[in-house]
């Protein structure tokens, strides 16, 4: 577990205090208002993924965000950005047509530290970590989304690090009801439509919620199209008075050009141009889920959820083209295919106990996956003059089966529990761990196996692990809290870290240490809300790319990096006038980064880390049924290369929000993103490693934003009455 001594006295002091300050705290008139913990009905909102199990946000001893259904509903988000980057602290960045990276508590990045649930349940197995796996969801059949922030892996386990981000699927509704929805932005050749079907028969209830997006050609920037079809169907059925059945299946099909980034002159010059002509990615995803839950005891409920997955990921990818600049007319390029079937149980069981007001929660995750991977060399043909990648051919035609060609079976088996009780008034501390058993078993379909062109040879592996976690709350008053909270997150190797070259490194699953104060206040009564909180995340054994040679390179654990920073976010709601601002300042290090003998980029900033980003919206309503709303979303400067010597400057950006509800179920509806026209880049990175020459078009890539566009909308709903 390997806890840093002074973070780990100093969380555990602030804990004590906690006590000591609730043991002597005033007893007068004000103590028959929060003589218990948790009597503070301002901020009584119950959150399910701090712990599991449905618990009082004032309770929850971890920084949590939360956004609504009303919220979804009304803002009718078009990325998953939009949803969660009103989150302080949190940042969905777009790569185009759904194709994102994320940063919560780390730089913007596309690296395994973060776990994407849906009901709870990991949406992918471990080891094949997909930095776009939030295409997979469908938003339209999502009730609420909650992000934790910092480490979770004492709840869900291997890639918790930086967050977890778990979307809860909508329920049924009691009556008959429906939407459909249509939306249009010509600039950026968008549009997409929106369907949805709900009601409940007795004991059983049903609903359907769909969404089809279609991007084109024609708009703003060259090969970007996309399409996008989701769909999702859940079931609720009453058992008995004590136990229920809950069934969820969610299907997705994405089919998208991958743009890919400008050199400095192209990003500079002529924003909307691209290189590649061919690259894409399609993803096919099913899950499916089954879920018993009942009151098996007194005071105890039991919930049992089977579930299975199905991904299959193809692509050409543009990252991965190599030799494409300057005067050459012949460059290299791959394809590949990765493709998962996953079985698994997920069983846990809350049992609430008289004694300190206690609760239990325990149970055990099973998850068996296989996942067969195929990758192919190609040659590609480009044109030097324009830069273009116009075609590309098999460049392994003799070797039929690949280049890469495997099959890895992932098992991962874990054990939680975690233990919450109130040892004075106004206080409740939370312990908990997870203890997570993790196997791959790699066969090389390829022969010779373990030779220089055919890939790493065939064995077994696996890995242990202990998360531990403890926090306290501390109820100031019915309109306040404090909490402190320690824990830890792990990421085990991925399978293409372990295999994705001749030699088979020797690593080990590096580990966060996640700690962290916040606070919690309601004003006005409770019309302002605040939610803050100060952490520090220190990484070790991170796996890096060690060079041994010019050409020889190796993975290792070798890194260490450290990220701090404190998230504010406040919420203001009057009816007539909402407000809302969320903004964190942050520092993301490597404490040790020594990527050769001569080279070590120690004491230097992370690449892509803000200190700053801020989200900010102020709506105000002229009428019933109508509103209107001005955002900003501020991206401060940061380094694009380790050596810390080529900059991103950031950029701020305004929308506009309006809708207007014309009848009693009709509403229409305007998002203008980008109203003064900026340009920015969504991504920029540099290769240059701060030692020889520095050529800007060769080394620097952007993903150009997108200029001022607007999208217009309608709405149909149909509630019974």
């Amino acid at each position: 577990m390997n806890f840093t001594y002074k973070p780990l006295y100093l969380a555990l002091l602030s804990i004590l205090g906690c006590s000591a300050f609730a043991a002597n705290a005033n007893d007068g008139s004000n103590t028959k208002d929060i003589n218990v913990i948790g009597d503070i009905p301002v901020l009584d909102e119950m959150v399910v993924s701090g712990s599991r199990s449905a618990t009082r946000l004032s309770e929850t001893p971890v920084a949590i965000g939360v956004i609504k259904e009303d919220i979804l509903k009304r803002d009718k988000p078009k990325t998953m950005g939009e949803v969660i980057n009103r989150v302080a602290g949190v940042y969905w960045n777009d790569l185009g047509n759904e194709q994102h990276s994320m940063s919560i508590r780390q730089p913007i990045s596309t690296n395994t530290v973060y776990q994407y649930l849906e009901d709870g349940i990991p949406i992918r197995p471990l080891g094949v970590f997909n930095h776009n796996s939030l295409n997979e969801m469908n938003l339209a059949g999502t009730e609420s989304v909650e992000v934790i922030k910092g480490a979770a892996s004492s709840l869900y386990g291997s890639n918790a690090v930086g967050g977890a981000v778990n979307f809860i699927t909508a329920r049924p509704s009691a009556t008959p009801s429906g939407s459909i929805s249509a939306r249009y932005d010509d600039t950026a050749g968008f549009k997409r439509i929106d369907t949805s079907a709900s009601n409940t028969w007795g004991d059983l209830g049903l609903r359907f919620s769909h969404y089809s997006s279609r991007r084109d050609n024609n708009n703003w920037q060259q090969y970007s199209k996309g399409d996008k079809d989701s769909f999702s169907l859940r079931s609720d059925y009453a058992l008995n008075d004590y136990s229920l059945l809950r069934a969820t299946l969610v299907h997705t099909d994405l089919d998208a050009a991958m743009t890919g980034g400008l050199n400095e002159t192209d990003y500079r010059n002529s924003p909307g141009k691209s290189v590649n002509t061919f690259t894409y990615r399609k993803d096919k995803t099913t899950r499916a889920n089954l879920a018993w839950e009942a009151e098996t005891v007194a005071g105890g409920l039991t919930t049992v959820t089977l579930f299975s997955r199905k991904n299959d990921h193809g692509q050409i990818p543009s990252y991965t083209l190599a030799g494409c600049s300057g005067s050459a007319r012949v460059c290299q390029g791959t394809e590949n295919n990765s493709h998962v079937d996953s079985l698994g149980l997920d069983a846990k069981h809350q049992q609430e106990f008289d004694w300190l007001a206690s609760r239990l929660i325990a149970g055990i995750y099973l998850d068996q996956s296989d996942n067969p991977y195929f990758s192919n060399n190609l040659r590609v043909i480009r044109d030097p003059v324009s830069g273009q990648n116009l075609s590309y051919t098999n460049a392994n035609a003799s070797t039929p089966k690949g280049v890469r060609n495997y099959q890895a079976g992932i098992r991962n088996t874990a054990f939680f529990a975690q233990w919450e009780f109130t040892p004075l008034p106004k206080v409740r501390v939370v312990a908990g761990a997870r203890a997570d058993n993790i196997s791959y078993d790699y066969t090389n379909n390829l022969s010779p196996a373990g030779s220089a062109s055919y890939g790493a040879a065939s064995e077994s592996r696996s890995f242990s692990h202990v998360s531990p976690k403890l926090g306290a709350t501390y109820a100031l008053s019915k309109d306040s809290s404090v909490y402190s909270n320690i824990s830890q997150g792990f990421t085990p190797p991925e399978v293409s870290q372990l295999y994705g070259k001749t030699g088979i490194p020797d690593l080990s699953p590096a580990t966060y240490n996640n700690y962290e104060l916040g606070l919690r206040m309601a004003f006005l009564n409770g019309a302002l809300k605040l939610d803050s909180a100060l952490y520090r995340l220190d990484g070790r054994d991170t796996i890096v790319s060690y060079t041994i040679a010019q050409g020889l390179s190796e993975n290792r654990n070798a890194g260490r990096t450290r990220s701090q920073g404190l998230e504010l976010g406040l919420n203001y709601d009057t009816g007539v006038l909402d407000a809302r601002l969320a903004t964190t300042f942050a520092s993301h290090t490597y404490e040790k980064y020594q990527v050769s003998g001569s080279l070590d980029y120690s004491g230097k900033q992370m690449p892509q880390a803000p200190a700053d980003i801020t989200s900010a919206e102020i709506g105000y309503k002229p009428m019933p049924g109508a509103r209107v709303a001005l955002e900003a979303v501020h991206q401060g400067k940061y380094w694009m290369n380790n050596a810390n010597t080529v900059r991103y400057a950031g950029h701020t950006l305004l929308n506009l929000r309006g809708s207007y509800l014309i009848a009693r179920d009709w509403e229409v509806w305007l998002q203008a993103r980008n109203l003064a026209d900026k340009h920015y880049a969504d991504s920029a990175t540099s290769a240059y490693s701060g030692v020889g020459a520095y050529v800007p078009d060769t080394q620097n890539q952007y993903s150009p934003g997108a200029p001022r566009s607007v999208m217009l909308g309608v709405t149909y709903t149909y509630a019974a009455r």
